[in-house]
């Protein structure tokens, strides 16, 4: 059986000595000292080691059942949801208004990652009660927000989102969810949804459905997308739970992976629903919490690849087999151990040093959405929407690579299902996929993002990069770090020059190359966070007391990252300045 243990040391290093959180000018940042993160990132790793880790295979195995039209969650789940809801671990960064803690971000995000790593099938029912907490936090009435957000901040009422049709995905204007206003202000809502998440089970009292829906009448394609809550069970006025509402569950979709959660196809038969924010402005509404939600995706992808990892390194330190060829370092057993041998130890290094990296880059992330909600920053809010495709599809793009990257260690043990690697596979998919394909988060980061205010937020991320290398140059312990990321950042504007000089032209020149150029910024982003923590590392071995083992890893861990992965950037470069020929000149009829 695989376990997992709550990177806390990590967490608490990336937090406070690379992120300095508490020091930071951000509105509720300074109570977030060492002793308070430490104190429930440690009451976190509880839950999740002890509760919610042990539950992920049960969830795989048994999956969800629908019977007699409700859905049954996996043995034990129930039990674990109401541990997690009585500890308030639901209510974290809600507003305290409706019975939240008003924690940042940031702390949800940390604890987050842990939750997720141990079983991400669970937490994404809390996971999306949030995004749908969010969503009527900032677009509903007052009256809607007293209605409906107390018991969802507690999860006594969970919440799902509704896009996706049988018919359309990505291109949200074909939808055919109808809604037809009546006399009272409400709609009914009628049409069928798929892929839901946590779309129906039996954790909670109701269920608050966030649905796309056409208004009879509105605008043609996606300007006429209004956002509607629709509940599981009609409320009263005065909360109380009355009548079931037209909703009903299809079938549950059977999956690669998640098998603990319930994705489901969601009917509506003229289902009662309430507008959500202003008619035909539902995108708008959906979009409110989509760096938060992509934020948290990313954060899924690096999470498998930390409990891949773990349980890969605890292998390559107990599997014995073969001899290291410089000389038997088990010379009293029958071979070595696994991590003696360099492709080993080059694949653990690989996913080492980008689950570290991949942490430091969601915590800054994280801190980037509380400046620009807490401080009402717009400079960070626009550095995080040009960052958030990169968060959603480089990291979970790695996080699947690394996490059949940790089966590989394992050879044909890895490959059989009774040692729980693949579950981290088949569990981080996904998370290439939902949420915007990585395909549409590329295209998203080089059509949208990089001409955002005029390419204000992408020349203050290159300024950044270039003010942290000049402030390193003369610095001989850090070269290691400062060389390879400016000539991964000239890479990178290299890249985006190669847009501008042809993609208004021929846009599928730039688009050609804009999953090239997501990796490309991945990997320079990777490499500012490694700049950054090995100086922070740098910085702590002087100190009395140090945790030399700990911070001299750091270091090493990120001198391989340099060296090893951020030259990955000439790679991506050159397929980018290859322009779209290559890609475009098979006709269709040839493939």
């Amino acid at each position: 059986m695989p376990s997992y243990t709550a990177p806390t040391k990590d967490m608490q290093f990336v937090l406070h000595d690379v992120l300095k959180a508490s020091a930071q000018d951000i509105s509720g940042y300074e109570e977030m000292d060492r002793d308070f993160t430490g104190a429930v990132l440690d009451e976190a790793a509880k839950l999740a080691q002890e509760v919610l880790h042990p539950l992920n295979a049960v969830g795989d195995t048994q999956g969800c059942v629908l019977e007699n039209g409700v859905v049954r969650t996996p043995e034990g789940f129930k039990a674990a949801f109401d541990k997690m809801r009585d500890g308030g671990w639901t209510a974290l960064d809600a507003d305290p208004e409706f019975g939240g803690q008003g924690l940042p971000y940031l702390m949800h995000t940390a604890v987050g990652e842990i939750f997720s790593a141990a079983n991400m099938a669970f937490n994404m029912y809390p996971g999306l009660t949030h995004g749908a907490y969010s969503a009527i936090h900032a677009h509903g009435t007052e009256a809607q927000k007293a209605k409906w957000l107390p018991k969802m901040v507690t999860c006594e009422w969970t919440g799902t989102m509704n896009l996706t049709e049988p018919h359309c995905g990505t291109d949200l204007g074909l939808m055919r969810t109808k809604a037809v206003p009546q006399e009272d202000g409400s709609y009914k809502i009628s049409g069928q949804k798929i892929f839901i998440s946590a779309g129906d089970h039996d954790m909670a009292d109701n269920i608050i459905h966030l649905v796309l829906a056409k208004i009879q009448g509105g605008p043609e394609g996606i300007k006429g997308v209004s956002l509607f809550i629709v509940p599981k069970t009609l409320v009263d006025d005065e909360g109380t739970l009355g009548a079931r509402n037209g909703v009903s569950v299809g079938k549950i979709e059977e999956k690669m992976g998640i098998h603990g959660n319930s994705t489901c196809v969601m009917n509506y038969d003229e289902a009662t629903g309430y507008l959500l924010g202003t008619e035909h402005k539902g995108m708008r509404a959906m979009f409110t919490m989509m760096n938060e939600a992509r934020l948290g995706v990313g954060l899924q992808g690096y999470a498998q690849g930390e409990i891949a990892y773990q349980n890969a390194l605890a292998y390559a330190l107990d599997r014995l087999q073969g001899r290291d060829v410089t000389g038997a370092k088990n010379p009293d057993g029958p071979a070595d151990p696994l991590i003696v041998h360099p492709d080993i130890r080059r694949n653990l290094m690989d996913q080492k040093s980008f689950v570290e990296g991949a942490r430091a880059f969601t915590f800054w992330g994280a801190t980037m959405i509380d400046r620009a909600h807490r401080n009402e920053d717009k400079d960070a809010d626009g550095l995080i929407s040009l960052l958030t495709p990169v968060i959603k599809g480089f990291l979970t793009d790695k996080g699947f690579e690394f996490a059949t990257n940790a089966q590989q260690v394992y050879g044909g043990h890895g490959y059989i299902e009774e040692w729980g690697m693949s579950q981290f596979a088949r569990d981080a998919r996904i998370a290439m996929i939902y949420e915007g394909a990585n395909g549409v988060q590329a295209l998203d980061l080089v059509g949208r993002k990089l001409a955002q205010d005029g390419g204000k937020h992408v020349m203050a991320f290159f300024e950044m990069v270039k003010t942290f290398c000049a402030e390193h140059k003369d610095d001989d312990a850090m070269k290691g770090f400062v060389e390879p990321l400016k000539a991964a950042s000239k890479d990178l504007q290299a890249a985006g020059m190669y847009f501008m000089q042809n993609g208004m032209k021929n846009p599928n020149a730039a688009l050609s190359g804009s999953y090239d150029f997501m990796h490309m910024m991945g990997h320079v982003c990777l490499g500012l966070m490694w700049g950054r923590m090995a100086k922070a590392a740098m910085e702590k071995l002087g100190e009395d007391g140090a945790d030399r083992d700990f911070l001299e890893a750091k270091i090493a861990t990120g001198r391989y990252y340099m060296a090893r992965q951020l030259p990955a950037t000439a790679m991506h470069l050159a397929r980018i300045q290859s322009g779209d020929e290559p890609v475009m000149s098979l006709d269709a009829s040839a493939f």
